[in-house]
């Protein structure tokens, strides 16, 4: 089989770590497939060293030089499918495809309504397949427009860490400034409005009367930083929380942690969730999104019901206070991604709606 996918987002994302996992699941598989990505993305760079074969484009006006090179790869008859891995892929496709017969497939990772306008629609309309990311995201599309008999659910999957060393937390939390008994919680995602990474911050500031030396660390980068530093500020709490930025080798942020916390309202899925839960960390995160169809509530990890202080100060004050609890969770999240969302269960996954629009499309 041999696909071409699509992903010309400049940024690297949960979305993009996806499409990588995928193309290297299929090369192993021995499936040939070819990425086509804009110049000088964090995709198109971490694919190559991969050794995959890149078609690097300009995203441009309209994406127009997009379209123009998918629609030369079309023509040469080498690809048996075009997989849409993001918004900006999808039009530059459904451009460069006009009336090819090749079966279309599109990724759906957000909860956002597909717009009403004539060509918003005509984009999911022409696909064989919709592959969510969730159940909540195909709810969502559904109700916006997107035709349900198209729709498949494919959940994001996580590569499998081996159990992390005494060695790997004494030197991540040296990197990070923190001490070996300090209690540490953390986030790692953009810092966005809509991540809730503020809610973190005034928790903190209620948890420390209980644990003095409980500290925050924010992995991520994004609009919102200077403003969550002004509120640190405000509460007294610059000292206690670490703005680490974008942090490449990710897992020195997973192995310092004692509790991981998701603050998103509107989460379609959540790459770093499931790392963190992978990493046996016991996992506390919204009731929103597609939040719940990850973790079990009181088993793989701990629910709240959204942006309420005393809840997430309450659960977070379970897990410091219990060690054989927080041991639990964190063993039972380890469990729960390791049956259903790795990264082989995703390729898999992904395979079977490649197969079935070949046979039906």
């Amino acid at each position: 089989m041999i696909p071409l996918i699509v992903d010309l987002e400049m940024e690297w994302r949960g979305g993009q770590n996806q499409a990588l996992l995928l193309l290297r699941g299929l090369y192993e598989r021995g499936h040939a497939a070819e990425l086509v990505a804009a110049h000088g993305s964090s995709l198109s760079h971490r694919a190559k060293k991969f050794g995959i074969y890149v078609h690097s484009v300009s995203r441009g006006l309209f994406r127009l030089p997009a379209v123009k090179v998918i629609r030369s790869l079309l023509a040469e008859g080498r690809f048996e499918l075009v997989h849409a891995n993001e918004a900006h892929a999808v039009t530059a496709t459904w451009l460069a495809l006009g009336k090819k017969n090749l079966p279309f497939v599109i990724s759906r990772r957000v909860g956002y309504p597909i717009g009403k306008s004539w060509i918003a629609q005509a984009r999911y309309r022409g696909a064989n397949c919709i592959v969510a990311n969730s159940q909540w995201v195909a709810d969502q599309a559904v109700a916006s427009g997107a035709p349900k008999d198209k729709i498949r659910i494919v959940h994001e999957g996580a590569e499998i860490p081996a159990q992390l060393k005494v060695t790997q937390r004494a030197q991540a939390r040296k990197r990070w400034g923190v001490a070996e008994g300090a209690p540490l919680l953390g986030c790692v995602g953009v810092l966005l409005p809509d991540k809730g990474q503020e809610w973190l911050i005034r928790a903190l500031a209620e948890l420390r009367k209980d644990f003095p030396e409980v500290r925050l660390i924010l992995a991520g980068d994004g609009p919102c930083r200077n403003e969550l530093e002004k509120l640190a500020k405000e509460l007294n709490l610059s000292p206690a929380v670490i703005f680490a930025g974008f942090v490449k080798d990710i897992e020195s942020v997973y192995a310092a942690l004692d509790v991981f916390l998701l603050p998103s309202f509107f989460e379609a899925f959540n790459n770093s969730l499931l790392s963190a839960m992978a990493y046996q960390i016991p996992s506390i995160a919204f009731r929103l999104g597609a939040l719940a169809e990850i973790i079990e509530d009181g088993k793989s990890g701990l629910l709240v019901s959204g942006p309420d202080v005393d809840e997430i100060c309450g659960a977070v004050k379970r897990i410091l206070s219990d060690r054989n609890f927080a041991r639990a969770l964190g063993e039972a999240g380890r469990t729960r991604v390791a049956e259903n969302f790795t990264a082989e269960h995703m390729v898999e996954g992904m395979l079977k709606v490649y197969e079935e629009v070949l046979e039906t499309g």
